[in-house]
């Protein structure tokens, strides 16, 4: 049901995790734990999934802080659980609060700051990583919270993989040549997103070691993960969150 990053092992009172496709109540194409209410899959399943996924978690959904992304850069100052509208990324301090954001192709990444406890829970498809949307996040965790690189440990998740994300010259034209290459044969190129926004926590100086990449592959480990690409839209939505619980 739940992948933990082993990054955030050591920091008693966080949660974080990203969710598999295993675990839950909801029936193909959907199977089994689909976390996103924009699918076509039956209400009561999601629901009953997302009780699943936040118990795990020890938080419940009314905790949850998410909003519809829009594949951009705009991040939000989280206050309370509840959902909003065009931001990519997520911040808060407060504890109680579980941020959230769907995936089934693109880059979750979650952020914990040990200093001044304040998190991050990021969504960077193609766009919102050329728009270096992990960079702006830190730098807003740093006008915020007085965010240090030092102090930041990261998990990028399980997304679309290398060798599967094939793009056309236009998106390529959007990475440094680091993170694209191109093949002769398929007259295409293709995107790295782990790198890429690997790059922008390196580039805040976050330590290498406090960095953990999922070595999991929406499309190559189709049987554990969703993947839109793969499944061709019909399929389900996982959640990567984090969250400080609140004192008993």
């Amino acid at each position: 049901m739940l992948y933990r990053p082993a990054v955030f092992a050591d920091f008693p009172g966080l949660s974080a995790g990203q969710s598999t496709r295993h675990g839950g109540v909801s029936r193909a194409p959907y199977a089994t734990l689909n976390l996103g209410k924009s699918t076509g899959d039956d209400l009561a399943a999601i629901v009953e999934n997302r009780l699943r996924f936040c118990a795990a978690l020890d938080f419940r959904p009314e905790h949850m802080a998410w909003s519809i992304q829009m594949h951009g850069d705009q991040v939000r100052h989280v206050s309370a659980p509840g959902g909003t509208e065009g931001f990519d990324a997520l911040v808060t301090d407060r504890p109680g609060i579980l941020l959230t954001v769907s995936v089934a192709d693109c880059t979750p990444i979650l952020i914990f700051d040990k200093k001044h406890r304040a998190i991050a829970a990021i969504h960077a498809g193609w766009r919102g990583t050329a728009l270096h949307i992990v960079g702006k996040t830190l730098r807003q965790m740093e006008h915020l919270f007085e965010t240090r690189a030092e102090d930041c440990f990261a998990y990028l998740g399980a997304c679309i993989d290398e060798c599967s994300f094939e793009v056309g010259e236009e998106i390529a034209a959007a990475f440094d040549d680091t993170f694209k290459r191109f093949d002769p044969a398929r007259q295409k190129f293709f995107v790295d997103l782990k790198q890429a926004n690997a790059a922008q926590l390196r580039a805040f100086s976050v330590p290498d070691e406090q960095i953990e990449i999922s070595p999991f592959s929406t499309v190559l480990h189709n049987d554990d993960y969703f993947s839109h690409r793969l499944e061709k839209g019909i399929t389900g939505r996982m959640l990567a969150a984090i969250g400080i619980k609140s004192d008993p």
